[in-house]
């Protein structure tokens, strides 16, 4: 078999495998997922699997990378659709609290991520995604004068990290007005870093 044919042959399997492992470790969490699910599931042999991907953790971490890389786009299509730095910042962030509301996004991502992957690894693919837009829109702010001038990494920890609180906190609640009410604390805080003159 030609090697462009098997190189194809292993990017659909892989393809695959993701898609299946996204959608059974949404729906059952990562703890109640097997390998062996997984690959019937998928319809391939286990070999396949280990062709890909070393455990099922090393599944897990490529299907959180997708998933984080996705939310991060969805971030900076929202913000890209803003004719200000700062209308940017603020459709960003209510993109991430919006798009976290989706129970797939929340078990992956804020759920089982820090807990399959532990957090500094979890930390470091939401640095990669995610904080890396909210970084650059602070950096923006402050350049034009909109945010007072400020260390931008302790902040983008601060408000990344509330973010991911409050979004925790949304998969947890039933009170169908928690997204409107924290999206109206987010502007509330957002507004009180901004500059006086600003």
């Amino acid at each position: 078999m030609p090697s462009t044919l098997r190189a194809k042959q292993r990017e659909e399997t892989r393809r695959a495998l993701l898609h299946t492992s996204r959608r059974l470790f949404a729906a059952k969490g990562y703890g109640a997922v097997g390998l062996s699910e997984i690959v019937a599931a998928t319809g391939v042999t286990k070999g396949a699997l280990y062709h890909n991907f070393d455990s099922k953790a090393a599944l897990f971490r490529a299907v959180l990378g997708q998933v984080q890389q996705e939310v991060g786009e969805r971030i900076a299509a929202a913000a890209a659709a803003q004719s200000d730095a700062w209308s940017q910042l603020v459709a960003g962030c209510e993109t991430f609290l919006t798009t976290c509301t989706a129970p797939e996004i929340q078990r992956i991502m804020l759920v089982d991520g820090p807990a399959v992957l532990g957090w500094h690894e979890w930390r470091a693919l939401d640095e990669a995604n995610s904080a890396r837009h909210l970084r650059e829109a602070l950096h923006l702010l402050v350049e034009e004068g909109v945010l007072a001038p400020q260390p931008i990494e302790p902040l983008t920890h601060l408000l990344s990290g509330a973010m991911n609180e409050a979004a925790l906190w949304l998969a947890s609640t039933d009170d169908p007005e928690a997204l409107a009410e924290t999206v109206t604390a987010l502007h509330r805080l957002l507004n009180a870093l901004r500059a006086r003159s600003a």
